[in-house]
């Protein structure tokens, strides 16, 4: 008899319907994946051995297969808003068991915790106060609000570039020799032939007012002259120096150059100075300060102290070769670091005291070009409050602070399944894993078979209007014409009773 087709036609059209329109409904679902009735033939028991004459009896819905291909992706730059690019599916805490969903709409709960909108978690791999991911096994994610700790400065790396043509800080030459006073204060003596150098001069007299002037500088000529008292006696550089009184034979007056005494309020006892600031334990702000002295062609004085309170006695020396490169330093204070030097500052704010710094110039050259900072920077920080996070494609939530640092504050799982199809479909976008499905397999995103994240963004549902309303229309003419079926069933009927 036809009923029993048309009827289950009719069911099965009903059902084609229902899941159509479940579909529409989710157009506009995050995550939504499309559903596709699947169905089967039905027939009769039968021992008979002969098949070719066997009589369907109709029709029945074997499935709802989930359609998991991917949706398109929206931005709406909503930090806890993650779209999944690929294969995987969030894996999610409810109250102890584990579902998993591609709805990545979450939000902070007042315990810093990452949920959904039906306050389940997301679960992820856990990060340490220092940004260590442990990734053994999964956690619900949560968000730590509190404080970043401050880090106390310990190194400062110093790229600079000191002038090689930087004139020698000198103060006035020391005079020696016999029968004679020698006017020379604010007399700088260089180098003849590089002007880089500090040389000696002397002065020689014959009697008969003549002199002759030589100097240690390699290959100079002497430079002679007749002698008058209070009149400058060249010394072969541009540079003169005044005698009163008359010398006799072989008296002689040597010139020597002497370096003044540092002192970080006047700058012409210095070549260049720069600061930096730096952190203690506490995340208070020290500044620095940091004064180079050319004392001689290649070769420098380094000076530091915090806050303009510059010991007199240098942290050591620094010398180049003749292509401006940093070949060697000299620290006073012992240092592991190679092309470094340590010291230490003061704090007196309650943090440790002294704190020691270390130094580190490997960048720096000696160019013919201004002294200058070509970089520098420092390991501490003060202690910051949390502005905003970012999940990045592999899943790390990185937070952003207020001084300027980030840390790793966990990272976002992914699971994967053999077979998709096996979950259970629970209804507010999640799903279960069954034994048809497999157990899941969880790992970081962007590793093998597990797709990527997008943050700021979401999946769009992957429902298709245009294919849905012409299988609406499709499942309507299938209903139509189960429906013809048992009104044909019918008329044939009645015409047996008409007999």
């Amino acid at each position: 008899m036809g009923y029993q087709q048309g009827l289950s036609g009719l069911a099965g059209a009903s059902s084609d319907l229902d899941v159509i329109g479940n579909n529409i409904a989710n157009a506009n679902t995050v995550g939504f994946k499309q559903g596709q009735a699947q169905f089967a033939d039905m027939y009769a028991n039968s021992i008979a051995t002969a098949v070719n004459n066997q009589i369907g009896i109709g029709t029945r819905m074997s499935e709802v297969e989930q359609n998991f291909s991917q949706g398109t992706i929206s931005s709406d730059d909503i930090a806890l808003h993650v779209a999944i690019n690929g294969n995987g599916f969030f894996q999610m805490s409810n109250n102890g068991s584990v579902t998993y969903s591609r709805n990545g709409v979450f939000q902070l709960d007042k315990n810093g915790y990452i949920v959904n909108a039906d306050g389940l978690k997301l679960m992820g791999y856990a990060a340490n106060k220092n940004g260590i991911i442990n990734t053994a096994g999964t956690v619900p994610l949560q968000v730590p609000t509190t404080n970043i700790a401050p880090t106390a400065t310990q190194t400062v790396t110093a790229g600079l570039n000191l002038n090689a043509q930087d004139a020698l800080v000198l103060g006035t030459p020391s005079v020696g020799g016999t029968n004679a006073n020698v006017q020379s204060n604010g007399v700088t003596i260089t180098d003849a032939t590089q002007g880089t150098n500090a040389d000696t001069y002397t002065i020689t007299f014959d009697g008969a007012g003549g002199y002759t002037v030589t100097s240690s500088a390699a290959g100079s000529t002497p430079v002679t002259g007749t002698f008058s008292s209070n009149s400058p006696i060249k010394l072969g550089n541009g540079e003169t120096i005044t005698l009163t009184g008359t010398p006799t034979a072989t008296d002689s007056i040597t010139v020597t150059p002497t370096a003044k005494n540092f002192d970080p309020t006047d700058n012409t006892t210095y070549s260049y100075t720069t600061s930096v600031p730096v952190y203690d334990s506490l995340g208070g702000e020290q500044q620095v300060d940091m004064y180079f002295v050319k004392t001689a062609a290649g070769s420098w004085t380094v000076y530091a102290g915090k806050d303009g309170n510059v010991p007199t006695t240098p942290i050591g020396t620094m010398s180049f070769d003749t292509s401006g490169n940093l070949v060697s330093t000299n620290s006073v204070m012992a240092t592991t670091s190679n092309l470094a030097f340590a010291f230490q500052i003061p704090n007196n704010d309650g943090s440790s005291t002294p704190q020691t710094l270390t130094l580190k110039v490997g960048g720096t050259t000696q160019f013919g070009s201004k002294d200058g900072v070509n970089s520098l920077t420092q390991d501490g920080f003060a202690a910051g409050q949390l502005t905003n996070f970012t999940i990045g494609t592999d899943g790390i939530i990185t937070g952003n602070y207020s001084n300027g640092q980030t840390a790793a504050l966990g990272q976002v799982a992914l699971a994967t399944f053999a077979n998709q199809n096996g979950l259970i479909n629970l209804g507010n976008n999640q799903f279960q894993a069954t034994a048809a499905s497999g157990v899941a397999v969880v790992a970081v995103p962007g590793s093998t078979n597990h797709g990527s994240l997008q943050g700021g963004a979401t999946e769009n549902s992957n429902v298709d209007l245009t294919s849905e309303l012409v299988n609406l229309i499709t499942a309507q003419r299938n209903y139509q014409a189960n429906a013809q079926t048992i009104k044909t069933q019918q008329a044939v009927d009645q015409t047996l009773i008409n007999l």
